[in-house]
C-alpha cells in the first residue's frame, strides 16, 4: 500500500474523525459543565486509543520538519481552562512511571497537563492532515503514530483511570469556581497575568 492509498484508508480516515472530535472536546471545555466534560473525555479516550492502534505504518517521505500549529500560548490557555474546571481534583497518582520500578516514591500526575499533552500531538495532526497535501498528510500520520507509540498512548491509558475516577464519584463541581473565562488583567494566576503583559500587581512605569 503506498502513501496515497494509506492516508485514505479507512482507519486512517476514522482516526482523524476521533481525533477531531477529542480536540474540539477540549477547546470546548468552557461551554459545558464538569460532569459533561469528564464524561466525554470517558468515553473519547478509550476510542482513541482503540482508533490509534489500528493506525497503518508509514515512512516519512520528506525531508523536512513538520510544522507545529499549537503554541506555547494556546497551550497555556487551554490548560489554564482544564485546570479551573477541574480545581483541586486534578491531580492523581501515576499507576505507571518507569521511575516507580525502580522503587521510587508515586508520581503525582495532572489530568488537565495529560489532556494538553494528548491534544497538542493530535492538533498538529489534524491540522497537518486537513491541508491536504499527500506527502504533509503521510508525514503527519507517522509522527502521530510514533508518538502514540512513545508518549501518548501511555498518557490515554493512565488518564482515562483518573477520569474514571472522577465521573463515579459524588464530588459537587458547582462549590467550584469553574469556567470562567480566562482574561488578561482580570484576575487570572499571575503567571498568566505576567504572559499577557497585563498584571495588576505591576507598577506603572
Amino acid at each position: 500500500m503506498n502513501s496515497l492509498e494509506i492516508v485514505y484508508s479507512r482507519n486512517v480516515v476514522e482516526f482523524v474523525t476521533v481525533a477531531n472530535e477529542y480536540c474540539q472536546s477540549v477547546e470546548q471545555v468552557a461551554r459545558i459543565p464538569a460532569e459533561a466534560n469528564l464524561q466525554k473525555m470517558q468515553k473519547l479516550l478509550p476510542l482513541l486509543y482503540l482508533k490509534a492502534a489500528l493506525l497503518p505504518q508509514t515512512e516519512r517521505v520528506l525531508d523536512e520538519e513538520l510544522e507545529k500549529y499549537v503554541s506555547e500560548f494556546d497551550y497555556n490557555v487551554l490548560h489554564q481552562k482544564w485546570l479551573a474546571l477541574l480545581n483541586e481534583n486534578d491531580n492523581f497518582y501515576e499507576v505507571f512511571d518507569p521511575n516507580i520500578q525502580f522503587g521510587h516514591e508515586a508520581v503525582i500526575a495532572s489530568i488537565s497537563e495529560n489532556l494538553m499533552d494528548i491534544y497538542q500531538d493530535l492538533k498538529n495532526f489534524v491540522i497537518a492532515y486537513s491541508l491536504g497535501n499527500e506527502e504533509v498528510m503521510n508525514d503527519g500520520l507517522a509522527e502521530c503514530t510514533e508518538h502514540f507509540a512513545e508518549f501518548w498512548g501511555q498518557q490515554v491509558t493512565n488518564v482515562l483511570r483518573a477520569v474514571h475516577q472522577l465521573v463515579y464519584s459524588n464530588i459537587d463541581f458547582e462549590k467550584q469556581d469553574i469556567n470562567e473565562e480566562v482574561q488578561p488583567g482580570k484576575g487570572n494566576p499571575k503567571w498568566l497575568d505576567s504572559f499577557w503583559g497585563t498584571d495588576e500587581d505591576t507598577d506603572n512605569v
